[in-house]
């Protein structure tokens, strides 16, 4: 993407339970003045009403555009549309599954695998314990696909006060691989931790 222009990432929700992960992506890319494009499963909506006292217009208010699911011929279907990649968060074993058989049925799937073809980032928030030995395959095979697997993971060593930091950290995290530092990251060797050059 040019200097001048804003950079836009993806946000896809799917309907795995974590539905805040999203919702505090998409708080931090406007944060970061970074143009979200947002794209919810069906399942998400049924997720943020179990989850949350939002409604999906809550959501898209958050987001800088919204497509609906339905919308394969949306900006974000196509390689042409310039983004610095995708993140689904959070991410079900079914998105999952269908972004790794590369047979795409809705937007959120097609414009993952969009990005994977054009070689930007897409990280995948999986939200799915225990896994078998059908989803560490899937998660193989999309790795050797150049997807990041990235399980929202509470980070103890930042000492998270409440549920709300630990769902930063990790959506901070993930917004690392995208090049995007995010406020509330605690950061091993700045904010927490031994500093570099201590014994």
């Amino acid at each position: 993407m040019s200097k001048v222009e804003r950079p836009r990432l993806v946000v896809g929700l799917s309907g795995a339970s974590g539905v805040a992960y999203g919702l505090r992506a998409l708080d931090a890319c406007r944060e970061l003045g970074v143009e979200s494009h947002l794209v919810m499963s069906r399942s998400a909506a049924l997720t943020l009403a179990q989850e949350t006292e939002l409604s999906v217009a809550d959501v898209q208010a958050r987001a800088d555009v919204t497509h609906k699911v339905s919308d394969v011929g949306a900006a974000i279907a196509s390689g042409s549309f310039q983004t610095l990649g995708m993140i689904v968060a959070p991410c079900s074993v079914r998105t999952m599954s269908e972004i790794a058989t590369g047979v795409t049925s809705s937007l959120l799937t097609r414009a993952a695998d969009v990005v994977l073809k054009e070689r930007r980032t897409l990280v995948l928030m999986v939200r799915e314990t225990p896994l078998h030995l059908g989803h560490l395959r899937t998660m193989v095979r999309l790795a050797e696909m150049g997807a990041v697997i990235a399980p929202p993971l509470p980070a103890f060593y930042a000492k998270p006060a409440s549920l709300e930091e630990m769902v930063d950290q990790s959506v901070g995290r993930a917004l690392d691989l995208f090049g995007l530092s995010w406020k509330p990251v605690k950061r091993w060797g700045e904010d927490v931790g031994p500093l570099k050059g201590d014994a």
